[in-house]
């Protein structure tokens, strides 16, 4: 397959499409659960990929009933995850520096739209030597709502005065990629742990097995 032309901005999720991180943070938030009494399982976990601020607290009430201390755990299981990051980095998913330096030499920006809060993804990136290729970044700190509604990426365009029709967003999450549908930007899915169900295949330019493949779907004539 190959695209008609390159986009104009390629706009990047983080967590489980430039880091292996989901899996990572992921036995953090169960640990620090478990402390206060709650078990969550990988289904459970599944179900909040993509997500932050209030849609993240009914998913979360939704499997933990209204008790549950999300914010005290979440800031716990970030703590446990910067913590081993800042001493073992965060592990680079495939293709991923390929593709941005791809980009790079073809003169097209970059940019990461992640649920994270933006200083975390900006020292993750730093730690692992990608920071500078990415001329803009935003966190789920500068949206009002988060992924599966479009904000995000629609911000992310309005920065570089780019068209929605004319980026191109890069994401591994059924959220992130029904938030690319709604923003009227092409997607390509990079599943990571779960992939995209039948119901969201449709919403996505098409399903790549990792980063290096989107490389070769874009057409230099």
């Amino acid at each position: 397959m190959c695209f008609p032309k390159l986009p104009k901005l390629a706009i990047f999720d983080m967590d489980g499409l430039i880091f292996d991180s989901e899996r990572l943070f992921m036995k953090f938030l169960q640990q620090h659960s478990a402390q206060k009494g709650y078990t969550i399982t990988q289904e459970d976990y599944l179900r909040t990929l993509g997500i932050g601020g209030d849609y993240l607290a009914a998913v979360m009430e939704d499997i933990c009933g209204p008790d549950y201390p999300l914010e005290e755990v979440s800031d716990l299981a970030r703590q446990s995850f910067n913590e081993y990051a800042k001493e073992h980095g965060l592990p680079v998913k495939p293709g991923i520096p390929e593709l941005l330096s791809f980009f790079s030499e073809r003169g097209i920006p970059c940019c990461v739209a992640s649920s994270t809060h933006s200083p975390h993804v900006k020292a993750y990136l730093a730690q692992a030597g990608l920071l500078p290729f990415f001329s803009h970044v935003i966190g789920g700190e500068q949206v009002r709502n988060t992924k599966p509604d479009p904000e995000i990426f629609l911000l992310a365009c309005a920065h570089y005065a780019v068209p929605p029709r004319d980026a191109l967003v890069l994401e591994d999450s059924e959220n992130g990629i029904l938030a690319a549908y709604r923003a009227g930007i092409p997607s390509i899915a990079i599943p990571d742990m779960k992939e995209p169900g039948p119901d969201f295949a449709p919403y996505t330019a098409c399903i790549a097995p990792s980063a290096y493949e989107v490389i070769q779907y874009f057409s230099e004539d």
